[in-house]
């Protein structure tokens, strides 16, 4: 009597002939235990939030939202093991309306046989709004357990209705400890050492850019490369396995968080981060101009006056790297980030800006004092305009102390420069000038 194929995941598997097909180092060593998951200890410790409701043996619909290759679709699956529910993986990538439909009759008639479903959505940013709400009523009966996987800022790309019945958990780039106890595990299977010295393993550490899936990936490459006896140094490394690309996309959140810690660097007058910053975002394509146009901003909004040469060095490393182009002119644009990153710090000048601009709409169309307006008419030199008008460089010290508010309008102080850089110049003119105009009524 034969003995019938065991179930598989599809008829290859199932009659067995999957057993000597290639597969992926990473597809060998997923882990079949949410204890073998490694890098996303604040999730999956002992105090974790998906521990806690394990030990409930209730699961709720979540949003996993991290990089690539931390374990968003991994711990998925062993979630919906370990709460015994039935495990379906679709991506929106390539899935429509049409799909969904049978996604959840399929769930329905699950349901009425008292089987639960993990509906696992990777790269669920990319379904339009329509199809966001779509999950609304079939979570809300529990039809699904729905587990979205995005590597986009959910608050941006998922709709406030599905982020309202969904947990966000935040999966964190695989760090140092957690990459090597991977590369520890790919050796133990494949029996060998990986043909690298500290120097080129570190290097390769730090290639994985904090991506699980990647650095399996490189040391499978570094495997097949490797001649009997050979050992790679950081420079043989770096020519076989011609460097992974940093992850970062020009057009969200790589792009967002860097230009943002390269700022705010700037604005902490700290030179070395800004420009390791700046090398991050040469270095993964961000186009040039883009970061002249950013560092001009910085010195309008973070140096002001406080170091008016600021601007003026800003927009020559603009200059200089359109008349250059790369990488000749990038030095420009590091010289200018230093600049800006050194110079003293005011946004005195913004901030009174954004106050005048509340007082403005605020206040309405108020007419300007009529001794500061002019008169080319007789009509209008008769109804008063300009009639008591005091030209400034006629008075002593060109300093009138006249109102030029509105005469609806108290005088107000928008402008406040602090004492440092150019503004402590600034600011003992101020001073000098309200107490002449104290002295002359002004005020």
């Amino acid at each position: 009597m034969t003995s019938r194929p065991k179930p598989g995941p599809n008829l290859f598997a199932a009659a067995g002939l999957d057993k000597d097909a290639p597969r992926p180092l990473a597809d060998k060593l997923r882990p079949s235990k949410l204890e073998e998951v490694v890098g996303q200890d604040h999730l999956l410790g002992p105090d974790g939030a998906l521990t806690r409701m394990l030990a409930t043996r209730s699961l709720g619909s979540l949003i996993f939202w991290g990089p690539p290759g931390t374990g968003k679709t991994t711990v998925a699956r062993l979630l919906a093991d370990a709460t015994e529910l039935h495990f379906e993986q679709i991506s929106a990538v390539f899935s429509g309306v049409a799909d969904l439909k049978k996604v959840f009759d399929a769930a329905r008639l699950r349901r009425e046989s008292g089987k639960g479903t993990l509906l696992f959505v990777d790269e669920v940013h990319r379904f339009n709004r329509a199809q966001q709400d779509s999950f609304l009523p079939v979570m809300e009966d529990g039809t699904i357990v729905l587990v979205g996987a995005t590597t986009e800022n959910p608050s941006f790309e998922l709709n406030a209705a599905l982020l309202s019945r969904a947990r966000v958990l935040v999966f964190r780039s695989l760090d140092a400890a957690a990459i090597e106890k991977l590369l520890t595990r790919a050796e133990e299977l494949e029996g060998r050492k990986l043909p690298l010295d500290d120097g080129a393993r570190t290097a390769l550490v730090n290639m994985a850019d904090g991506d699980g899936r990647a650095s399996l990936t490189l040391a499978e490459e570094i495997w097949r490369a490797a001649r009997p006896g050979e050992v790679f140094d950081q420079a043989r490394l770096q020519d076989i396995v011609q460097r992974r690309a940093p992850i970062y996309d020009k057009a969200q959140d790589g792009h967002y968080n860097l230009i943002s810690a390269l700022h705010k660097s700037v604005r902490g007058s700290d030179p070395d981060a800004a420009l390791y910053y700046l090398a991050r975002m040469l270095d993964a394509g961000e186009p040039p101009l883009y970061i002249c146009r950013r560092v001009v901003r910085m010195a309008i909004e973070d140096i002001g006056l406080a170091d008016p040469q600021a601007l003026v060095i800003a927009n020559a490393a603009k200059e200089a790297y359109d008349f250059l182009g790369s990488p000749e002119g990038e030095l420009a644009i590091a010289q200018a980030v230093l600049y800006v990153a050194t110079a003293p710090k005011s946004n005195a000048g913004y901030a009174a800006f954004g106050a005048a601009k509340q007082v403005a709409k605020s206040a309405g169309s108020l007419v300007p004092p009529k001794h500061i307006l002019n008169a080319p008419t007789n009509l209008m030199k008769s109804e008063g305009y300009g009639r008591g008008y005091s030209y400034d460089h006629d008075t002593e010290d060109a300093f009138s102390g006249q109102n030029y508010f509105p005469d609806a309008l108290p005088r107000q102080q928008f402008y406040n420069p602090p004492e440092r850089g150019f503004e402590r110049e600034v600011r003992k003119r101020l001073d000098y000038w309200a107490k002449l105009r104290k002295e002359k009524g002004g005020e």
